[in-house]
C-alpha cells in the first residue's frame, strides 16, 4: 500500500472521527444518570444505560412531545407545499427564458444561498411585527419557506432546462396555457428534483433551532422538538438527562429520514447537475 493511500485513509479515520464524535456523545449520554453524564461524558456507566431519561423526557410535564412532534411536522408539511407552489412556477420561467432578465433574477434569488439566516432574522421580526406574525407558527412558516427559495430554485431551474422544449410547443399546440403546460407535462418529470427537494427543506426545516426559538419565542407557549431542549434548562440548573433525552428525540427522526432517502438524495442531486 502506497503512502498516499496511508496517509488518504488516515485523514478519513480522522475526519470519520471528529464528525462522529457528537453523535456519540449524544445517544449515550441520552441513556446515562446525571452524575456519570458530568463526570465522564465520554464514558461508559460502570451501572449499565437506562431508559428511565426517555421515558422522563417523553413525559414530561414541561415539555410536551407529541405536541411539539405535531408542530414541527405540520411546519415541514407547509413549509415544502408553500416552498413548491412559488418555487416550481418561477423556476420553470426561469429556465425557459431567453432574456438577461430571467438569468438575472436567478442570479438574485441564488444569493439567498450565500446570507446566513441568522443575518436577517432582526429585519424579519420587524416585518412580522409588522403584520402580526411575530410569535406565531404562520410566520414562522413564511420565514422558513423563503430560507427553502434559493436552494429549491437552483435544483428546479437545472432540471427543467434539461427537459427537452419540444414537449412545451406540443402541449401548446394541444391548447394548453403555460401554467397548464407546467403543472401537467413539466411537473410530473421533475419528480426526482421534487424528491431532493423536500428531503432537504424537511431535514432543515426540522432540525433549525435558532429561527423557532426567536419567531416563536418562549412567551408563544409553541415548541418545536429542538426548542424543546430548553425546558431541561433552568436559570440555576440544567437537567443534562433530560437535555441529551430531548436532543435525541429531535435528531432521531431526522437521521432515519436521511438514512431512508440518502440513495434518492444523493440521486436527485447528481442528476440536477449533470442535466443542468
Amino acid at each position: 500500500m502506497s503512502a498516499a493511500r496511508l496517509l488518504r485513509g488516515a485523514v478519513l479515520v480522522v475526519l470519520a472521527a471528529v464528525m462522529a464524535a457528537p453523535l456519540y456523545l449524544l445517544v449515550t449520554n441520552a441513556f446515562k444518570s446525571q452524575d456519570d453524564i458530568v463526570g465522564a461524558p465520554f464514558g461508559v456507566p460502570a451501572g449499565g444505560f437506562t431508559l428511565d431519561n426517555i421515558v422522563r423526557a417523553a413525559t414530561s410535564a414541561d415539555f410536551n412531545v407529541i405536541a411539539a412532534y405535531g408542530t414541527t411536522a405540520l411546519l415541514v408539511a407547509a413549509v415544502n407545499v408553500l416552498s413548491i407552489l412559488i418555487t416550481g412556477p418561477a423556476a420553470y420561467a426561469i429556465a425557459r427564458g431567453t432574456r438577461r432578465g430571467h438569468r438575472l433574477v436567478l442570479l438574485v434569488l441564488l444569493t439567498g444561498l450565500f446570507i446566513p439566516s441568522q443575518a436577517i432574522v432582526i429585519p424579519v421580526i420587524y416585518v412580522l411585527r409588522t403584520i402580526g406574525l411575530m410569535g406565531t407558527v404562520p410566520g414562522l412558516v413564511l420565514f422558513q419557506t423563503a430560507l427553502t427559495i434559493p436552494t429549491t430554485v437552483f435544483l428546479f431551474t437545472a432540471f427543467v432546462q434539461s427537459i427537452p422544449r419540444e414537449l412545451d410547443k406540443a402541449a401548446r399546440i394541444d391548447g394548453a396555457g403555460r401554467m397548464g403546460t407546467f403543472w401537467r407535462i413539466i411537473f410530473p418529470l421533475m419528480r426526482p428534483a421534487v424528491a431532493t427537494a423536500v428531503v432537504l427543506n424537511s431535514v432543515s426545516v426540522w432540525s433549525d433551532f435558532v429561527n423557532p426559538r426567536i419567531i416563536l419565542g418562549p412567551g408563544s407557549g409553541i415548541y418545536t422538538v429542538t426548542t424543546g431542549v430548553f425546558a431541561a434548562v433552568s436559570k440555576y440548573s440544567t437537567d443534562f438527562t433530560i437535555v441529551y433525552s430531548n436532543m435525541l428525540l429531535a435528531v432521531a427522526p431526522a437521521i432515519v429520514f436521511y438514512v431512508l432517502l440518502q440513495k434518492r438524495i444523493i440521486g436527485g442531486l447528481t442528476s440536477g447537475a449533470i442535466k443542468g
